[in-house]
This record gives C-alpha cells, sequence and structure tokens, in this order.
C-alpha cells in the first residue's frame, strides 16, 4: 500500500443555483446531483486515479447511503478493509450550492465521521506501518487526527496534514509533527488571523506557522497557484487557467495528486507542479470525485500547455 488516508467521507447533495435564496424567499434551481465526496474520500480517489495503491480508514452510518459509499470506493480500487458502519448512525452529508460562476458553499453533517477514534488507528496498525504514507484532514475528531500524526512519526511515515474545514483550537504541538500542511487562502487567513489578500500577505502568514515549528506549508490558492513555504525559501507555482464549471473538490484534487507523486521520488515542487494541473482539470467537470482526471488526461494537459 502507498497512501494512506485517514478522513471522512460524505454524500455530496449537489443543487446547481442562479444565486442564493434571500432569508424567507424560494428560488427554483436548475439543476441537482448526487454524489460520494468528503474530504478523505475525495483525496483517496485523486491518489486512486493517478495510480496509488489507497487504503482508506473511515466509518459511514447504517442508513441507505453507506454501502453506496463503500462500493464507490472500491470502484476505484481502494482498500475498505477499515472502512466500518456505525450502528444507529447517519453517514456524513454534505449540502453543496454551487453558482453560476462556479463558486460554490458548502455545510457539512458530520455523522458517523465523529465515530472514527484513535482506536480505530490502532485497529488498521498492521498495514498502516506498511504504507508511505498517512493523509490527514479536520473532518473528523482531532484526538484521532493526533494520534494519526504520533503513528507516522512513531514508524517513520510522512505526514499530510490538510487543515479544512479550519480549527482555531488546532493543537499545534501535535500538527507541527505533520510533515506538510496544506491549507488554502480562507484555511490559512482563520489559524494566523492575518490577512491573506496578496501574495505578500499569505507569504507572511504561512511564515508564522513556519516560525511556529512546522516544516513545509503549501498553500493553494485557486487561480493564483500554489505557494510552498519553508524556513529556507518560498516558491509559487502558477495555475492553470481554464474554463471553471466546478470548483467543489479542487483542493481535494490537489492533496490526493501531491500525495501520489510525492511518494513516487520525495519530489516537491514536481508533486506541485502535477497536482496544480490535476486540480485545474477537475474544476473543467461538475461534481467532485467524478470530476477527478485520469493519468492519461493529465499528462495530455500538459503537454498541450508545454
Amino acid at each position: 500500500m502507498n497512501i494512506a488516508v485517514i478522513g471522512s467521507n460524505m454524500v455530496d447533495l449537489i443543487s446547481y443555483i442562479e444565486k442564493m435564496p434571500k432569508e424567507g424567499e424560494t428560488l427554483e434551481a436548475p439543476d441537482f446531483e448526487i454524489g460520494c465526496g468528503g474530504k478523505g474520500a475525495n483525496q483517496a480517489v485523486a491518489a486512486a486515479k493517478m495510480g496509488s495503491k489507497v487504503m482508506m480508514v473511515t466509518k459511514v452510518g447504517d442508513d441507505l447511503f453507506a454501502n453506496n459509499t463503500i462500493q464507490n470506493l472500491e470502484r476505484y480500487g481502494i482498500d475498505t478493509e477499515f472502512t466500518n458502519k456505525v450502528p444507529g448512525t447517519s453517514s456524513g452529508v454534505a449540502p453543496i450550492f454551487v453558482d453560476q460562476e462556479s463558486k460554490n458553499r458548502i455545510l457539512i453533517i458530520k455523522g458517523a465521521n465523529q465515530h472514527l477514534l484513535p482506536e480505530d488507528v490502532d485497529r488498521a496498525a498492521e498495514k498502516l506501518k506498511k504504507c508511505s504514507l498517512i493523509v490527514l484532514q479536520l473532518e473528523i475528531p482531532l484526538p484521532t487526527i493526533y494520534h494519526a500524526i504520533e503513528f507516522g512519526n512513531k514508524h517513520g511515515i510522512p505526514v499530510i496534514l490538510n487543515p479544512a474545514p479550519a480549527r482555531k483550537d488546532l493543537d499545534f504541538e501535535y500538527v507541527c509533527k505533520s510533515d506538510f500542511f496544506i491549507p488554502n487562502e480562507s484555511e490559512l487567513e482563520i489559524l494566523t488571523g492575518m490577512p491573506v489578500e496578496s501574495e505578500d500577505q499569505i507569504q507572511k502568514a504561512a511564515m508564522v506557522l513556519i516560525e511556529k515549528g512546522l516544516k513545509n506549508v503549501i498553500v493553494t490558492m485557486g487561480s493564483r497557484g500554489v505557494m510552498w513555504v519553508t524556513k529556507e525559501k518560498s516558491q509559487t507555482v502558477d495555475s492553470h487557467k481554464v474554463a471553471a464549471i466546478d470548483t467543489t473538490g479542487a483542493g481535494d484534487a490537489f492533496i490526493g495528486c501531491f500525495a501520489h507523486y510525492f511518494v513516487q521520488n520525495g519530489d516537491v515542487l514536481n508533486a506541485i507542479k502535477m497536482a496544480t494541473a490535476f486540480a485545474a482539470l477537475s474544476v473543467t467537470k461538475r461534481g467532485t470525485q467524478t470530476s477527478y482526471p485520469g493519468i492519461d488526461e493529465v499528462e495530455q494537459f500538459l503537454k498541450v500547455r508545454v
């Protein structure tokens, strides 16, 4: 197994809207789709679509969504041995609203994801020890995240932490033990309390996290590209200009693809460049996981861009 994703899964309930209704207002929306999502599952699928062998440690409910979620992961070749049902609990659900400018607003109901505990990491320990990378996000309980980081450190496994959705109560004693910290601009702003309007401001905010003890901060900046900040340097990789239709899951697309390429040879800059292309392609289609390209599409896309 190359990559272990310890994290969330959600059922995406996607409404395509012309504008958000005001209080008390009812509007007709032109379209609706149901899809499989959740930051953890999205990142696992992105890595799997690029060719990585991925295992997922996650929890689903015992409702009508559960089997479909498990089958969806397996469809992408993801190991679901440690994807377990929680009796009497709903699966995680994410109502998503996408407007005509392809911008999205998302609510999450964690459901069974709240029941992913440190003991679940321990139950998967023997298989986790064989992985080359652990990927984490914040849609599961913080004690589980901290335990997984400690597990990675103990067994010499690099850890990616995606601080999404951002939480101010993150314990940086644990967070700084992760190898890569990958927020977007809004998450960086929440975590540091600093403005992120310009690239200079983003760099300064990222440096605050580096000064706390983080090794690598990689900030995804949407159409402005990606900024990689370490104690020694700061480097920006430009985004690819595409006609965006739906930006939902683009950050997860980036992280999953980054994980895939980092595991190949440890080349961080190349992993960022490949992930930037992967994420750009993902926003040209509707949906989350269904919008993720295969490796052939990414390579063809980059050939045209050269």
